[in-house]
């Protein structure tokens, strides 16, 4: 990834400032002028006793283009409670510190002497906001300057302990690659980055500096948001692209060479199914369908075919079952297949399918994360090798994510938890409502107990989502009649979003098969698929309620 560097306006180091005072100081050629009121950020060691406080850096233009692709990672993995500033290898003389700021360095210097030093990475700072430096400092020098005897204060901190503030701030609220005091991440419309002089470029392409490129090979504003799911995901790397489907194939793809074997599930999305067994066979790439929870029939598989990656949806599209992550991550391992769950109907808060072992997780970012039905996008979490890996294919299929596209799936992920939660909420409640109803033949939720998988939900899931299948005491038609006679719900493909929708998988997924071929994947023309939205759980429950009625 890559960007042309602009000149630079401001020093040698990152200036911060205090509001209101920094609005009235005046700009001089060597940076912005500090009111005497104004202690230095940089160029000498913050007092114990300091605060940062309200503190607001002015970044050089473009600054995390001169980081390092390992940096930027760390900023993924870490930059929730940090900003990352970039250490500058033609940094020019710093200003020097006044008396009283080098008694203070000095004084700093000796304090931090006692005090541990935590290594965190290639030419990475990493800064505090609106901290207690006093109670939570740890000094160490990663801003190389001329004075080698100036060193930068890191605060050590972790002040987001849940998912929903990460989604709400990761990667963005303590610094991003986009220069603006702006809250919300702006939208960068452009197809090519610039480099200033032919050397920059040269560089660039011998990896001695890290840029933008081209619009297909990367994106600030979507870095931001590979950023963000990256942290909820807890994963190295995370690459987003332009649909579900999209980061789906391009994953097979990369990782099952041709004349490969994959194993995957009966239960699965229907055009992830086509795409294995009508696609990938053209490139000799034989697949494996396992049920969900037999672990003897993967093993099986393992010990017969030189298995390359294991793929699954967990929960399945549309009967919720449910995958025993960490069992199958462990047998696959130890064959040496690696293991990919689309985690879709879980969403990062619900399930967090690498630390359970799996060595990528995949979402339609179309659904939860977007959360609007506005918007598709796919993304893809991991290893930086496996990711590397994946997004090398991309680069050259292409299906780029626009920028505009990511804005709108930042914006949702503001809300992700508080609509989850409230999805979580009213289709467990709906779940029970419906399974004691004499009109509902079956439920399929993993939140209930009647569910094959339930107690292994409970273990691995802290959530059940927003998508409840059941199927209807009747017919092709009763089943039509219901659905019809429903009022809020849209009848449309898709789910997660903020909308609820409703629709009859026979009809909507499998009308082109007949019946016979339906029942086959267990796709009866009675099954309603119900995924709920934001909407006062007591409306859509007396609108369920009416609608059965009418049956």
């Amino acid at each position: 990834m890559a960007v042309s560097s602009w000149p630079r306006v401001f020093p040698s180091f990152f200036e911060c400032r205090s509001d209101p005072e920094f609005s009235g100081a005046p700009k001089t050629s060597g940076g912005w002028q500090r009111k005497p009121s104004q202690s230095r950020f940089f160029g000498s060691r913050l007092n114990s006793s300091a605060s940062a406080q309200g503190a607001i850096l002015r970044f050089p233009p473009n600054f995390v283009r001169q980081l390092s692709t390992k940096a930027r990672r760390n900023c993924s993995n870490i930059g929730v409670a940090q900003i990352v500033a970039a250490s500058w290898s033609n940094n020019s003389n710093p200003a020097s510190p006044p008396p009283a700021a080098a008694s203070s360095s000095a004084a700093a210097a000796a304090a931090a002497a006692t005090e541990p030093i935590a290594p965190i990475g290639d030419d990475v700072a990493l800064l505090g906001k609106e901290v207690d430096l006093k109670a939570n400092v740890n000094l160490e020098l990663p801003l190389e300057t001329e004075d080698k005897e100036e060193a930068l204060p890191i605060p050590k901190l972790s002040i987001f302990s849940c998912d929903g503030s990460l989604a709400i701030h990761a990667g963005e609220r303590f610094g991003r690659g986009i220069v603006t005091d702006a809250i919300t991440t702006p939208v960068v419309n452009t197809s090519a980055y610039f480099f200033k002089k032919t050397s920059e470029l040269i560089d660039f392409k011998e990896k001695r500096k890290a840029s933008f490129e081209y619009g297909r090979y990367g994106n600030p504003t979507t870095v931001v948001l590979e950023e963000k799911i990256s942290a909820l995901e807890g994963a190295e790397s995370t690459m987003i692209t332009s649909s579900g489907m999209n980061i789906s194939t391009v994953m097979l793809m990369a990782l099952v060479p041709a004349g490969g074997h994959l194993v995957t599930t009966t239960d699965c999305y229907r055009k992830t199914r086509i795409f294995i067994e009508n696609f990938l066979p053209k490139m000799g790439i034989k697949a494996t369908v396992i049920d969900p929870a037999d672990v003897g029939a993967l093993e099986s598989a393992l010990n017969e075919n030189n298995v390359s990656l294991f793929f699954t949806e967990s929960p399945t599209n549309p009967f919720l079952r449910c995958v025993d992550i960490k069992l199958v991550s462990e047998l696959c391992h130890k064959k040496g297949a690696l293991v990919c769950i689309d985690g879709t109907f879980a969403t990062p808060l619900n399930q967090k399918a690498l630390a359970l072992g799996a060595d990528l997780v995949l979402h339609s970012a179309t659904k939860y994360l977007g959360g609007h039905n506005d918007v598709l996008g796919g993304c893809l979490s991991g290893s930086e090798k496996l990711v590397t890996e994946v997004r090398t294919l991309h680069h050259v299929l292409g299906g780029a994510l626009n920028p505009n596209a990511a804005y709108l799936i930042l914006r949702g992920m503001k809300t992700l938890h508080l609509r989850v939660q409230q999805q979580n909420s009213t289709a467990l409640r709906m779940a029970k409502l419906l399974e004691a109803h004499p009109k509902v033949a079956h439920v399929y939720y993993p939140g209930l107990p009647s569910h094959p998988e339930h107690e292994l939900a409970m273990q691995q899931m802290t959530g059940f989502g927003g998508v409840v299948s059941f199927e209807v005491d009747g017919d092709l038609n009763t089943t039509i009649q219901f659905i019809d006679s429903l009022n809020i719900p849209y009848i449309a493909p898709s789910f997660g979003g903020c909308e609820s929708i409703v629709d009859q998988p026979a009809i909507m997924s499998y009308w082109d098969l007949p019946q016979s071929e339906r029942l086959k994947y267990g796709i009866k023309d009675n099954l309603v698929r119900f995924s709920f939205g934001v909407e006062d759980f007591e409306d859509l429950k007396a609108d369920i309620l009416q609608a059965l009625e009418a049956i």
